[in-house]
């Protein structure tokens, strides 16, 4: 039993790097949080400073991210309030009737 728990433990500290990876590269942030959430315990330093590159890569996609939606929401903001100024409003338009 400890051979195939300490087995599966390897198996996922060798996979975490290429999914992160995959994550990092598809901008996926559920994924990213995921993996975040299930980091493996990695035991020589190489791999520390490999993964803990990968978490700074996952920080910038989620930064960047960040700042495209902000972006975005700023211009749908700005529309919203063009397209509610240039409403015309029935009551007050021009009727000539006589």
């Amino acid at each position: 039993m400890f051979l195939e728990s300490s087995t599966k433990h390897g198996k996922k500290q060798r996979m975490w790097p290429s999914k992160f990876k995959i994550a990092i590269i598809q901008k996926d942030v559920d994924s990213i949080e995921s993996l975040l959430d299930n980091v493996p315990t990695f035991k020589n330093k190489e791999d520390i400073q490999h993964a803990m590159y990968l978490m700074k890569e996952g920080l910038e996609v989620l930064y960047t991210l960040q700042d495209e939606t902000t972006s975005s929401m700023r211009k749908v903001k700005k529309n919203i309030d063009f397209l509610g100024i240039s409403l015309v409003d029935s009551s007050s338009s021009f009727s000539i009737k006589s």
